[in-house]
């Protein structure tokens, strides 16, 4: 599934570039040329990952990194920092300061790619397009299928989103508000009780194969998606 990342990066040819790449790997590109205003975008919009330039005008990529980490709304947005300083102890700055992982200029879009893939792959499954499958549950968001014990299982697009962060997250309780945030995104205003009711749905849907028994509630706490 498509990424929706940030490109923090001031400098206009490699801004572009990047995003262009990101783009034709299928994600989805924001850009911004300073912290400033990547800082109103994210208000407006959680990211699924930031690419982060380290050398910026006013406030500098390694500020902005810790304002993410030190909120509670970003400090699980996963950040790739792009930087001139190839130095063992920047390096070492910028992965303390809570990057995910860190590219030396000039770099390669292969390597771009590469590096977003096992980034996404580690933090945001969710945000990837490799196939899932639990307990002869199978959902390829590629060509956005699921069966069940072979068999082809029907869903709507907020229930297939909704089954996939489950899928890639077994086995952890998420209240109803993180539901939202994470599968409505938190920049949609919808009731709690909204979750529920696509909950139902997804059951039902999996109830001919006996999946549904794999999204258990969890009283006075949320959902989880569990094979045990």
């Amino acid at each position: 599934m498509a990424a929706t990342i940030l490109v923090v990066e001031d400098e206009p040819a490699i801004q572009e570039l990047v995003s262009y790449n990101l783009e034709l790997a299928g994600h989805r590109a924001l850009r911004a040329d300073n912290a400033e205003q990547a800082l109103g975008m994210i208000r407006t919009e959680l990211p699924d990952l930031v690419v982060l330039d380290w050398m910026l005008p006013g406030m500098s990529g390694i500020e902005f990194a810790r304002l993410l980490r030190a909120d509670r709304r970003t400090q699980s947005v996963p950040i790739i920092m792009l930087t001139a300083r190839a130095d063992e102890k920047d390096k070492l700055s910028g992965l303390e300061t809570g990057a995910d992982d860190y590219l030396t200029k000039p770099f390669s879009p292969r390597e771009l790619n590469a590096r977003v893939k096992a980034v996404l792959r580690r933090r945001a499954p969710q945000a990837t397009d490799d196939a899932v499958e639990v307990d002869s549950l199978r959902l390829d968001p590629a060509s956005h299928r699921v069966t069940g014990s072979g068999r082809t299982i029907s869903l709507g697009p907020t229930e297939f989103r909704l089954l996939h962060f489950l899928m890639t997250h077994a086995e952890r309780v998420y209240s109803r508000t993180q539901l939202l945030d994470q599968v409505w995104g938190d920049h949609v205003f919808v009731e709690e009780r909204t979750v529920d009711v696509h909950i139902r749905r997804l059951r039902k849907a999996l109830e001919p194969t006996g999946h549904d028994r794999l999204i258990q509630t969890v009283r006075s706490a949320g959902y989880r998606f569990s094979a045990a």
